[in-house]
């Protein structure tokens, strides 16, 4: 057993940005996380083009910017060596291989229970702490949707977070599922490959230029009204792309800075995918239906047989998987109840979540900072009164 002020349920950048912001303020904390490594999405699970969609002044945590040298768009190695650095910098000591079983609050004592497996030994240990956060994020665990007949599918199946590069998938063919930036990535890395890519498209997207989107953020920055920034960006893209309705892409009827304000969905980034779609290298298709064997069925009627099916459907929180309470800051599907600029990040009983703003590493940064403030004040201030 042992106590401490802080626990921190997740070793990713939100739960590493929040200890080293407590950290800074000298007060004590743990890091729970499950992996033998801090950031182990970006680490384990990342495609290897992967890199950041946002330009890094938007990207970088708390008290530590990237330095000058590093690129607008900072790829997916360097973003590591950025989190590494990180960690070491702000003296973040994760406690790796433990898995969080279960977390409620004591009202007897007045602090939170948490019970975590050491992965290594099998044994159980248990904690006691004033604060508790929820750090485990949006992007906790893959999400791939229930597809009539996907049990037997003959080829392979897999999360885009197992995806790594295509490889070994030459001439196959390969349908990526989603329209999202790593349904679209994937799509245009699979072509590069040379394998017979497809994606579904199930929704309107938003198709922008990293510079695009980086303009629209400086905009939105100097306090332009987010309505006047979406006409610009909206046209810049158009402009750019053209009428792409004819190859199966459709644009939301609302701004892509809006719709992201709003829902939670970022604008895709092209990398390319337009120009393989238009060139007929990868080919759009409407939702699957159901499977038959290697046969996938479509919306539109259309079967046609793959190889591989590559889920980029996001992911989902486990916060409700250990978590015993909390129903006032998370719902059922474990995300916060409010959005911003609502109190999303603060419940009650010293509870908080960090990474579930839907505002990517901006969003993190912002949480750790309001997270550490709050519990430095409830400590100097109303200890005993949260």
């Amino acid at each position: 057993m042992a106590e401490v002020e802080v626990i921190v349920v997740g070793g990713g950048p939100a739960g590493i940005a929040t200890s080293a912001c407590l950290n800074r303020l000298k007060v004590s904390n743990i890091v729970f996380e499950r992996e033998d490594c801090s950031a182990s999405l970006w680490k384990k699970r990342a495609y290897d083009r992967l890199k950041l969609h946002l330009a890094k002044q938007y990207c970088q945590l708390p008290h530590m910017p990237f330095p000058p040298e590093a690129p607008t768009f900072v790829p997916k190695n360097d973003f590591i060596r950025y989190l590494d650095e990180y960690v070491a910098r702000f003296d973040v000591k994760p406690h790796y291989h433990r898995n969080v079983e279960s977390v409620f609050y004591d009202k007897n004592i007045a602090k939170w229970s948490v019970v975590v497996k050491n992965l290594i030994s099998g044994v159980y240990e248990v904690y006691f702490s004033t604060f508790l956060v929820a750090a485990t994020g949006e992007n906790s665990q893959g999400f791939i949707p229930k597809v009539p007949g996907i049990e037997g599918f003959g080829g392979t199946v897999m999360h885009s977070s197992q995806y790594n590069n295509g490889k070994n998938l030459t001439e196959k063919n390969v349908l990526v599922v989603g329209s999202g930036n790593s349904g679209m990535e994937i799509s245009y890395d699979l072509s590069n490959w040379n394998a017979h890519a497809s994606v579904v498209v199930r929704s309107p997207v938003h198709l922008l230029t990293e510079n695009i989107v980086k303009f629209g953020m400086s905009l939105l920055k100097f306090g332009l009204p987010i309505k006047f920034v979406d006409i610009i960006t909206s046209t810049l893209g158009r402009l750019m792309y053209g009428n792409v309705s004819k190859y199966g892409l459709q644009t939301p009827k609302e701004g892509p800075f809006f719709n992201k304000l709003t829902t939670g969905r970022s604008p895709t980034i092209d990398v390319g995918t337009v120009d393989k779609i238009k060139s007929g290298h990868v080919k759009v298709l409407p939702s699957l239906t159901r499977i038959e064997g290697n046969n996938v069925t479509f919306d539109n009627g259309e079967t046609h047989p793959f190889d591989v099916i590559i889920f980029a459907t996001g992911y989902k929180s486990t916060v409700r998987n250990w978590l015993k309470g909390g129903d006032d800051l998370f719902n059922d599907q474990g995300m916060p109840r409010q959005r911003p600029p609502n109190a999303y990040w603060k419940g009650k009983n010293g509870l908080y979540s960090a990474g579930f703003s839907s505002r990517g590493l901006s969003g993190i940064s912002e949480d750790a900072q309001n997270i550490a403030q709050d519990i430095i004040f409830n400590l100097t201030h109303c200890k005993g009164k949260l």
